[in-house]
């Protein structure tokens, strides 16, 4: 049997501005802050994610709190992060939402067969509400500010934006086993963009790549992506990844131990980051599933240093 990725895990990105960061997602997008953490690898960091209402893997939206300035844009990035919602009727309300936030969202368009609404954070992160027919569960919070009907189900498709296809696809393909979809023209009108699909496909399983060669490279900052992660369900399966990209010759880190999952990171050949993580054992393995993000959650391993870290980071409200 084919080794295969079952859809998007998350998606990490940037913030300079975390307790504003953290009244966007939670407030103007009713996300549920799932847990509230610290980069594990730079401990004077947050690490927020935000999800649906039991933390689904699929449905995590992070980010890292970081004193930088904001993302230069260009190739060789993850340029755009689609939200599901569900139905036509949903892409309506949200316009009407985030005009009454005061916050710009394109017209309802078609993109990669999908009715789409683009709009950006306060620190001009690329978002896109996609329609996604109501596929899925769907597991709403019960405390949002939004609606139950309109609530983000999960994330998907995620865009990355390359200045040649022909490595990529190739480790897309032939490496993590992707299938190719369709591909169409860019809505922005900058290039073309091909669609790969994973597992059982949807729009939680897609990646769209497009590809942009007059762009120059971006620069990581606020409102910008550092990387996206990929679905494995357990640990035995990401043992095989690991052994798959040595096959390969491929680079990585090797696995490493979140503790919420397991990861193995590895950048495709345009440089842009990829993961690839387990589902399991998900954010209730330290906290009850109901006040999910209401303390600073440690893993075990810095759980000793939980005084010295608390001190230095800043307080969100």
């Amino acid at each position: 049997m084919t080794l295969q990725l079952t859809g998007i895990h998350h998606l990490t990105a940037i913030t300079a501005d975390a307790p504003g960061n953290l009244r966007f997602y939670t407030g103007t997008l009713g996300m549920r802050l799932v847990k509230k953490t610290v980069n594990q690898d730079d401990t004077s960091a947050y690490h927020l994610f935000y999800a649906d209402g039991k933390a689904s893997p699929g449905s995590d939206l992070t980010f890292f709190d970081w004193p930088v300035g904001r993302e230069k844009r260009g190739t060789h990035s993850i340029c755009r992060t689609g939200l599901r919602v569900a139905g036509e009727t949903s892409l309506d309300w949200w316009r009407e939402h985030l005009a009454a936030k005061g916050i710009d969202a394109s017209e309802t368009t078609d993109i990669g067969g999908y009715k789409s609404v683009d709009f950006e954070d306060p620190e001009g992160q690329r978002l896109r509400l996609v329609d996604d027919g109501g596929k899925g569960p769907a597991n709403e919070w019960s405390a949002s500010t939004i609606p139950s009907e309109h609530q983000i189900r999960g994330l998907g498709p995620i865009t990355i934006s390359v200045p040649n296809l022909t490595n990529t696809e190739l480790v897309l393909t032939r490496v993590m086993n992707l299938r190719k979809l369709l591909d169409f023209p860019s809505p922005d009108g900058e290039g073309h963009v091909h669609a790969y699909e994973m597992g059982e496909g949807g729009p939680a399983a897609e990646l769209h790549v497009t590809v942009q060669p007059k762009l120059n490279p971006a620069m990581q900052g606020a409102g910008g992506v550092h990387h996206v992660a990929f679905r494995t369900p357990d640990v035995e399966q990401i043992h095989e990844w690991t052994a798959r990209l040595q096959e390969f010759r491929l680079p990585s880190s090797g696995e490493v131990e979140r503790y919420y999952f397991r990861s193995l990171y590895f950048r495709e050949p345009a440089g842009v980051l990829f993961e690839i993580a387990t589902d399991g054992p998900g954010f209730a393995v330290d906290e009850p599933m109901e006040t999910l993000g209401e303390r600073l959650s440690l893993p075990p391993f810095l759980e000793d240093r939980r005084a010295s870290i608390e001190a230095r980071l800043k307080p969100l409200v």
